[in-house]
């Protein structure tokens, strides 16, 4: 059976991820859908017309994560989709956020990433994709937001590098570079600082990125990047030295 597998799917673009890919690829049987939010999980599998199988559990424990290891070795499908959404930031200098909460958001966004890639790829086959959420802040590091910028590097810099690696398998791996996006991350994010207005002033419709997303993962392309500014924000990241660019958005924010 071809499935789909998303993380992050109760809300935000994971969510926005399963609702598309139910409703543009007709191959799909079944989602797998992984969230810690077991009510958000059903009241999403009354809205789409594929099978959605819920996997309400939480990626950062080794034992939770069992139950997709062991849901993968005892169906053995064939993963046609696997879209890593799951994640989270919080705003503040580093030292003022905990350190769990600085821990929490390298344990999601990278080491549960990579543990549920390394889990699925056995069973992706040819024309397969991976979606991969990064962010337009793993472009240049990011003051006030370090811990979370220097994650989304991260997944950039993994995502290409496994890109080249499956691609003579016929595996397609695309990091998705968005600015801020309108969904509940900013409401986590804003619980320890608040959100500079330039972010506030950007902000895209969820809709819209995934749509993009989708349509450039399918045309091969290792980053997807929603938006004029956000492009052009890529380009200055590659032109102008990084201290030069940070300078300015210091100078920015004290104006405000």
């Amino acid at each position: 059976m071809k499935i789909a597998i998303v993380t992050g799917a109760s809300s935000g673009m994971g969510r926005e991820f399963i609702m598309q890919i139910a409703d543009r690829f007709s191959g799909i049987g079944e989602i797998w859908a992984i969230a810690r939010r077991k009510e958000r999980l059903e009241e999403l599998s009354l809205l789409v017309p594929v099978k959605l199988r819920c996997f309400d559990i939480d990626l950062t424990r080794a034992e939770e994560l069992k139950e997709l290891e062991e849901a993968l070795s005892e169906e053995k499908p064939d993963v046609k989709w696997l879209v890593n959404g799951a994640g989270y930031g919080k705003i503040g200098p580093v030292g003022f956020i905990s350190v769990e909460e600085e821990g929490g958001m390298i344990d999601l966004n990278c080491r549960a990433l990579c543990a549920v890639t390394h889990m699925v790829l056995p069973y992706m086959s040819k024309n397969s994709r991976i979606i991969q959420f990064s962010s337009s802040a793993g472009f240049l590091p990011q003051p006030q937001f370090a811990i979370y910028a220097a994650t989304k590097a991260f997944i950039l810099s993994y995502s290409r590098a496994l890109n080249e690696e499956v691609k003579p398998r016929g595996i397609y791996v695309t990091a998705v570079c968005p600015g801020p996006v309108k969904t509940e991350f900013f409401d986590i994010a804003g619980t320890t600082g608040e959100i500079p207005l330039y972010k506030k002033l950007v902000m895209a419709d969820p809709r819209k990125v995934v749509s993009l997303a989708l349509r450039d993962s399918m045309m091969g392309r290792s980053v997807s990047v929603y938006g004029l500014t956000m492009k052009s924000f890529r380009m200055l990241c590659k032109l102008f030295p990084h201290g030069m660019i940070l300078s300015l958005i210091r100078k920015s924010m004290k104006a405000e």
